[in-house]
Order: structure tokens, then sequence, then C-alpha cells
């Protein structure tokens, strides 16, 4: 197993095109061939490309801005409006429903209730912790059984109470959204099912812990905060790039090799035989001093990166497996961002900070704001 903290040394890893398959997320325990489409989290090679390229369509910058982009406004006003209303914010919660909301206009599940989606969501999580690098994952017996009660359940009624009913109404009349697309493809039920999970998990849920990272670091640095409220959206965006580099939603990037891959931190060269594991450590990437320059700790928006890296570093990742959602969750992130810190909230109690197995990635509890009276 090859552990990379250098950006130089992974960027050629993520992007060694077919010359790895993707390890994350459980992958490699997913069994093959029970599906004719599989998921595009965890498909690789040409099948891979192909879901890309289809997908993209319907997560273009310029398409998420022209098709969501007031739909992100509405939902980002009512959860707003719902805080001043009551005069404080769970932020966590309302970040959970505001993006399964959005989220949910563009994969489809729009046949059922918001909270409901999203407490079956968040249900997934409540699974073992495991060892990636292990080939039982390091699960006992019992272990496996208590990941697959806590997975199967949560599937059977995303099934049953959002799934199903976004399927039939999209039979009868087809929409502008993936689960439309899917249809189009000729996706089985079940494989539809599938991709809804991975869309919901890998997409909906880790966009509310960046919600409430980026608002703990706006509210604790006044200046920062100041500099984000008065600027356009495209340095606003900035902003909320250097957070996500220095604080990326998953931590971690597993690629198995199948092919030899070569890497050079530019003095010395190695060479990744087949078989081997490759972590991603996307932290220590990120913070890397020769890639980012001076203080890579600290956050400052428009730092100098290197050629062909975005601002955000490899927090959405890079190469075939890169983030399709990426814009979406910045522009998502901003317009509830804005909105709310324009009313000067107060943080009254700061977030329970925890480690998710399954994404590799942080997740925040009991993030509480209060908002002025009159705010209004």
């Amino acid at each position: 197993m090859w552990r990379l903290r250098a950006l130089q040394p992974a960027r050629q890893l993520l992007r060694a095109r077919h010359a790895t398959t993707q390890a994350g997320f459980t992958a490699e325990a997913i069994p093959q061939g029970r599906l004719e489409h599989h998921p595009i989290l965890v498909s690789d090679g040409p099948t891979h490309d192909d879901q890309r390229r289809k997908v993209a369509r319907f997560l273009a910058p310029a398409v998420v801005t022209e098709r969501y982009g007031d739909l992100m406004a509405q939902v980002a006003d009512r959860t707003v409006a719902q805080a001043l209303e009551s005069g404080r914010c769970r932020l966590d919660e309302a970040a959970l429903h505001y993006t399964v909301e959005v989220t949910a206009e563009l994969v489809g599940l729009t046949e059922s209730d918001v909270p409901g989606l999203s407490r079956r969501l968040v249900s997934f999580f409540n699974q073992p912790p495991f060892d990636i690098a292990r080939d039982d994952l390091g699960r006992s017996r019992l272990d496996w059984a208590r990941a697959a009660r806590n997975g199967l359940w949560p599937v059977a009624r995303l099934w049953w109470h959002d799934v199903r009913p976004a399927i039939r109404a999209r039979r009868r009349r087809r929409r502008t959204d993936i689960i439309s697309h899917l249809l189009d493809e000729g996706y089985s039920r079940t494989s539809i099912l599938v991709e809804c999970v991975t869309y919901g998990t890998a997409g909906m849920v880790t966009t509310r812990e960046f919600i409430v990272m980026a608002a703990w670091h706006l509210l604790g640095d006044d200046a920062l905060r100041e500099r984000y409220l008065a600027a356009e959206q495209p340095e606003r965006l900035a902003v909320l790039e250097e957070i996500i580099r220095l604080e990326p939603v998953v931590g971690h990037l597993y690629r198995r090799v199948r092919q030899p891959v070569e890497i050079t931190d530019g003095e010395q060269t190695w060479t990744i035989p087949p078989g081997d594991l490759v972590d991603v450590c996307v932290r220590a990437t990120n913070t890397d001093p020769q890639a980012v320059g001076a203080d890579p700790q600290q956050l400052c928006p428009g730092r100098g990166m290197p050629r062909g890296t975005a601002g955000y570093g490899l927090a959405f990742g890079d190469g075939e497996h890169k983030c399709p959602g990426q814009p979406l969750a910045l522009l998502e992130s901003d317009a509830l961002l804005v909105r709310l810190l324009a009313h000067e909230p107060r943080l009254v109690a700061e977030p329970e900070l925890g480690w998710d197995h399954l994404i590799e990635g942080y997740w925040l509890r009991g993030f509480e704001l209060t908002l002025p009276s009159g705010s209004a």
C-alpha cells in the first residue's frame, strides 16, 4: 500500500487514465456482474467515461447556473426565512434539507417529502468501521451482518418512498433530470435505485458537511466574512475553494493499480506495480508546501496553485473520477451562505466533529446559531 502526501505525485496517479480502478467507498467489496450498469461512482474504464460524458450535461457549470440557479436562490431564501422566524438555526440540519431539496430536483427524487428523504439518506451512514487495506475490510462476521442490515433497510425504504414513485412519474412523462436520463438509457429499476443511492450519499450529504465547515470558518474570521459578503460571486467562490482546500470533506481517495504507474516528485521517480493499493491523502496533498506555496495551512483565497490545479486542490478528486458535482456543490454552498451570513448570525454552539469511514470524511453536528431580532 502506497500513501501519497505530495500533490504532484498524487495528481499523476489520479490522472493515469485506465491504469487504476476505484478502490474507495468499499468499491472492491461490491459484487461484480450483479448489475447490468455499474454505479458511476465505482465504475471504471470506457464504461465510466461514457457515463461521465452523458451526465456532464446535467452538471456543467453553465447548466447548473442556468437550470438550477433560481431554485437554489428560492430554497436558500426559504431556509433563511425559517431561521429568521424562529431566531435560531441548527445549521447542520438546515443545510441537509437545503442540499437534499436542490439536488433531488437534479436527480429526479421529487415525488416525496424532503425531510423524509433526508432521514433516509442519512441512515445509510450507520455502518461499522472498516480497514480498506484488508481483503475482508477488517470486519468480523457480526460486522458484516450489521453492515448488511444497516444498509439494506435504508435501501428498501428509499426504494419504496422515493425512487419507485419517481420512476413511475417519469415513465408517464420524462423530465430534465438524471432518472429520466437513466430510463432513456435502459437502466433497470435496481440500477436506477443504486445510482440514486450514489448521488444521494456522495452528493447531497457531503455538501451539507462543507456548508457547515465553511460557515464555521467564516463566522470565526470577521475580516474574511466581510470580504466574502462584499465580493461578487467569482471571488466568493474563490474563498470557498480555499476553505475546502484546507478542509476537504473526503479526506482519502483510494485506487487499485492495474497497470504500472510512474510517479515523480521532480527529484525521484517510483513505479507502482499492478495490484498495489494507493491512498491519496487529500488533506496532506492540499497543504503540500512545494505545490501551494508558503503558509499552506493558512487560509489565503486566491493563492497561486500549480498549473492545471484548481484552487480547491484535490478536494474534489482529479482525473477520470473527479467529482462531477463540483460546480453544483460550490454554487449551492454559496447561495445559502451569502444569504445567511448577511443577517449576522451569532454562533452559540460549536459543532461536534466526527469521522465517517464510508466516505473517509468528517461530519459536523450540533452547529447552533442565533439571529438578531428584527434582522428580517
